[in-house]
């Protein structure tokens, strides 16, 4: 299961993220009174929309056998008045129409996708610094 820790100090908005292994930094940009150190928490969750989109993707075309050269993902969160959406295009070179089609499809379906649309309980607790 994924996991992640996210620490802020005193630096204003630039918070430090470990997941596994990896390092990331998150920010706010100079506008939102940030340093711009690193992406900003939306950016971030279209982030991971958009890597789980590419890899599922990649892997459903690799065992149908469909030749792609490249698949782009572009995402872009919109507010309205009916609240916010996350607008994705897909760019597809390899694959003849039918089979762009069908991941099209298919991207509807990815993990993260499923998670999104459906919502997910947070459970917050608040445990005791140790000094």
């Amino acid at each position: 299961m994924a996991t992640a820790t996210a620490r802020i100090g005193t630096e204003f908005y630039r918070t430090a993220i470990t997941t596994g292994h990896h390092m990331l930094t998150a920010d706010e940009p100079a506008s939102r009174g940030g340093a711009d150190a690193g992406p900003a928490p939306y950016d971030l969750l279209l982030s991971a929309l958009g890597a789980c989109t590419a890899i599922t993707l990649r892997m459903y075309a690799d065992r149908k056998g469909w030749p792609i050269e490249t698949l782009d993902v572009a995402l872009r969160l919109v507010g309205g008045p009916d609240g916010n959406r996350v607008e994705r295009l897909l760019t597809i070179v390899g694959p003849d129409t039918a089979a762009q089609t069908r991941l099209a499809e298919i991207a509807e379906r990815t993990p993260v996708t499923l998670t999104l649309k459906s919502g997910i309980a947070i459970h917050t607790t608040l445990s005791t610094p140790t000094l």
